[in-house]
């Protein structure tokens, strides 16, 4: 066997390809800061209704951007490798 053909068995063993797993990480990032930008809003003082909770940052874009990510993950495992 010849040192190509080694290395070639190695990664074969992968399910998926390189370019994969980085798209999956890329994915697992958007997701993240997806719901980082629900984060925050309350109130300090349980008695006092603090009205920032229902801002279109939480309420409409880190929704989507958590749902883009989860798209995203989808595209990165369902994508061909290069050969």
């Amino acid at each position: 066997m010849s040192v190509n053909t080694k290395n070639q068995k190695k990664e074969d063993n992968f399910a998926l390809g390189r370019e994969n797993y980085k798209l999956l990480i890329i994915g697992v990032v958007i997701i993240v800061i997806g719901f980082a930008l629900m984060v925050g809003g309350g109130s300090d003082d349980p008695n006092v209704f603090n009205p920032e909770i229902f801002s279109f940052r939480r309420i409409t874009l880190a929704p989507m951007v958590a749902l883009f990510g989860f798209v995203f993950i989808v595209y990165a495992i369902m994508k061909k490798p290069k050969e």
